[in-house]
């Protein structure tokens, strides 16, 4: 048991465990002290000094995210010297800070700007010089301003954290800047666009290439025939652009603004979740049979699949060769859907509404281009909203378009790490085993970033593995690969906690993203809405029956092979 220790802070008695910091304390005490640098689980480096506090015992200003307490400490947080410093380093970094708001998208949820205002700070009392760097746009997915950057080095911990390593800083001083080595673009680096440095930068530097503008152009070409489609974690992250609760199921409202954008139609991704599972499951079941290359990896998550093409590609035959959910639904849309329906698939404009950076750049990969015209983030929907005049929390709840309305199995919880592996497990284990009916695989739950489990179906053991973060990817490959490990499935969700983590969900303020668990808050409910379902199993979903009697055949067929199925290569980075 942690010794405990006493301290004041503002006057204020505070106990806690040896070894907290000072920031940390405060929290306890109910008191806020600003940070930038400071992302609970990403950054805590000290190197900003917006956290300065004055400390017994200290000589001068200490950093309170960095410095711990210490018995009979008195803390002072509020002091005119802790205000003018804060006040003075804030005006520096405005020195050299390309100051664009309006034209910003963090415009009113930017952390320098939050506190620029709380600290009343005179903008332009310090001229510094101005770079004038372009912005690095070479991405399908990602756009960085060095002109906005504040060097808080969030992005770099974050990038360093998915053990990715594709940005740093570069130069010394007042020239450092953030960039790819040998300052090359980011398109020549081992970005995968998991997103994750956009969701944890506190201002502007960082955002996803918009393809707004294309989606507006197409819903205004009266020659186009506009579809939507909305990713499972999205109706639990959506209502957060809107002040809504954090875990705020908005399904039925999410549908009633698209359906205001005027497209053609709004369907449900959770259909061709469920289709995925068909195909995966089979398909593991398949490989058990028949020794092909084992284990098999989920192929869901396309900053999964990139880092897998680019840092293991001996690991590719270990690849599910299934489309994920977005581009089965885009196949479909442009195969089946148009045949039933008399629609040329060139006058098809298919959008998909995503968690995800990364889909950005699926859209474009060669094996799988066309199946979608546009993916675009949970934000930019938000943005779209807004800028039609919605007003989203007055929305009665609507229901999503036929034949894509009908009930689904598990698709909902793909949103949530471990998510695809338990919807799997409850198809697969049916496939092999009839009379198998459990449902619920608690063991493959929560937000922990590895997962381990062992389940007897049919006389065969089945050991899965879940992870999610790519840095817990790269430790369950390399035990795979030095025999440490044996499973037969591995699930891989590039962002921490899952797609409810994604790096194309709601930005949050530091305050939120520090107190709250928000990974949890989303997945549960995700998990809610699937306990809620009368049909929890993707083989029992109508979907799947209307698909496969009416188009597809069966679960891996030639036509399901043609349409849902890929194939990868090596993309060594050099």
């Amino acid at each position: 048991m942690n010794k405990m220790v006493n301290l004041k802070i503002n006057g204020i008695p505070v106990t806690v465990p040896e070894g907290t910091t000072i920031l940390q304390a405060a929290r306890q005490a109910h008191i806020e002290i600003p940070t930038l640098c400071f992302l609970k689980d990403v950054s805590r480096v000290g190197s900003c000094r917006m956290c300065v506090v004055e400390a017994t015992g200290a000589r001068g200003l200490v950093a309170a995210c960095v410095y711990p307490v210490a018995e009979g400490m008195e803390v002072r947080t509020n002091t005119d010297k802790c205000r003018q410093s804060r006040k003075m380093t804030l005006e520096l970094i405005l020195s050299k800070h390309k100051k664009k708001c309006l034209s910003c998208e963090r415009n009113r949820s930017c952390e320098l700007q939050r506190l620029s205002l709380g600290y009343d700070v005179d903008e332009d009392r310090f001229k510094g010089e101005d770079f004038n760097l372009p912005p690095d746009e070479s991405t399908p997915y990602i756009i960085r301003d060095n002109d906005k950057c504040i060097n808080c080095m969030r992005c770099v911990a974050a990038c360093k954290k998915q053990h990715v390593n594709a940005i740093g800083p570069i130069g010394r001083g007042f020239n450092v800047h953030i960039g790819s080595a040998f300052d090359r673009p980011l398109s020549e680096s081992p970005c995968v666009g998991c997103g994750q440095c956009i969701v944890d930068c506190p201002v502007g530097a960082l955002s996803e290439k918009s393809n707004i503008d294309e989606v507006w152009e197409a819903l205004s070409d009266s020659t186009k025939k506009v579809i939507f489609f909305t990713a499972p974690s999205v109706r639990a992250t959506l209502g957060e652009a809107f002040r809504m609760p954090v875990g705020t199921n908005v399904e039925g409202k999410m549908v009633a603004a698209i359906r205001r954008l005027n497209p053609h139609a709004v369907f449900n991704m959770d259909v061709t979740a469920d289709l995925t599972i068909m195909e995966e499951a089979s398909e593991l079941i398949n490989r058990i049979k028949t020794n092909k290359p084992m284990p098999m990896f989920t192929s869901c998550c396309p900053a999964w699949v990139k880092f897998v093409e680019q840092t293991y590609p001996e690991m590719i035959p270990n690849l599910s060769t299934c489309k994920s959910p977005q581009q089965m639904f885009g196949a479909l849309l442009k195969t089946y859907w148009c045949e039933k329906n008399g629609v040329d698939p060139k006058n098809l404009y298919v959008v998909s509404v995503i968690p995800c950076t990364a889909k950005k750049y699926e859209c474009g990969r060669e094996e799988m281009k066309g199946d979608v015209d546009a993916a675009i983030t949970t934000r930019e929907l938000a943005r779209m909203i807004k800028t039609a005049g919605i007003k989203f929390a007055e929305l009665e709840d609507e229901e999503f378009d036929n034949p894509f309305a009908i009930a689904t199995g598990a698709g909902a919880i793909f949103g949530a790490t471990g998510g695809v592996m338990e919807a799997a497990l409850r198809t697969a284990a049916h496939m092999m085993d009839g009379s198998f009916e459990v449902l619920d695989f608690f063991a493959v739950r929560g937000s922990n970033p590895i997962k381990e489990a062992t389940y007897l179906v049919a006389g065969h053991t089945i050991r899965v593995a879940v992870a999610s973060g790519l840095d817990n990817a790269r430790k369950i490959v390399e035990s795979i690969k030095s025999g440490e490990k044996k499973y037969d499935f591995v699930e891989i969700m590039s962002c921490p906690g899952g797609c409810v983590n994604g790096g194309g969900q709601p930005t949050r303020s530091d305050a939120v993203r520090n107190s709250v668990e928000l990974k949890e808050a989303r997945a549960k409910a995700l998990y809610t809405a699937d306990c809620g379902n009368e049909i929890r199993r993707s083989a029992d979903s109508p979907a799947m029956d209307l698909l496969y009697n009416d188009y597809l055949g069966f679960p891996n067929s030639h036509k399901a092979h043609e349409i849902l199925h890929t194939t990868y290569k090596p993309n060594k980075i050099i």
